[in-house]
């Protein structure tokens, strides 16, 4: 109800894309989305929150390794340190000591972070069709995802019963903030920074949640919490293709 929605409404007005990116996006709505999402709700379920956070904080990591047979790049050791700064961060941020272990939350948690950062590297690696926005490429990505999860959702949950005004509500969210929104800008921006560069962008999402508890929550961050969300931000610009040479040049590194 999410992706096929999405799907529809960014495909107006596109043409249909090559029989061989046809493939691809398949390939990518899997990823993306059709793969994706039973993971992340089977982990949401099983799993705390700061566990879940923790494993897919490793995301750039998985990047950084995967862009290296896709699309032939090397591995920095500045990349490996910014993406353990920013997993202890994210640790001392979101994780707490009671939380609880699930082997099938952990495993279907790890894989959805696996499947999110090979999309991302083959997002990279393929671009995007001659002449097709970045709407058209989420558009076609979640058509593709909504039709291979409609007979599922089908014969496993059918349809609800009834929808309130909140339910609607929320879908209307979904679709148009966390899906045409998130995922045009994600394509976006993968045309014009690194795989690994934006993925480490993605370790900002639960300083913001922590944030924005502490602004219309009125919750409170302990001192390991303000020092795991400096930690990520740390790991943020370390994981900034050029930010080791930029630090070289600068004048306190030339003085020292």
């Amino acid at each position: 109800m999410r992706s096929l929605p999405t799907g529809l409404v960014l495909i107006i007005g596109t043409r249909i894309p090559p029989k061989r990116w046809m493939a691809r996006f398949f390939v990518l709505s899997v990823l993306y989305a059709s793969g994706l999402f039973p993971l992340l709700f089977i982990a949401a379920y099983r799993l705390p929150g700061g566990v879940a956070a923790v494993i897919n904080s490793l995301s750039p990591l998985l990047v950084v390794v995967i862009s290296v047979p896709l699309l032939s790049t090397r591995i920095h050791a500045v990349q490996i340190i910014a993406g353990i700064v920013g997993a202890a961060g994210v640790a001392l941020l979101v994780l707490r000591s009671d939380a609880k272990l699930d082997l099938v939350g952990l495993i279907a948690m790890a894989g959805a972070a696996i499947m999110f950062s090979a999309a991302t590297v083959l997002t990279k690696r393929w671009g995007r069709p001659e002449g097709m926005t970045s709407l058209g490429v989420t558009g076609w990505t979640f058509l593709f995802a909504g039709l291979t999860l409609l007979p599922v959702t089908l014969i496993i949950e059918g349809l609800p019963d009834h929808l309130t005004a909140r339910n609607v509500a929320g879908l209307i969210y979904l679709v148009l903030i966390s899906g045409i929104v998130a995922y045009v800008v994600w394509f976006w921006g993968l045309e014009r920074l690194s795989a690994s560069a934006v993925t480490f962008l993605t370790l900002l999402n639960p300083v913001t949640a922590a944030l924005l508890g502490w602004v219309v929550l009125d919750q409170r961050l302990n001192a390991w919490q303000i020092l795991g969300a400096l930690l990520i931000l740390v790991s943020v610009v370390l994981g900034q293709p050029g930010t080791l040479d930029r630090l070289r040049r600068s004048p306190l590194a030339s003085r020292v």
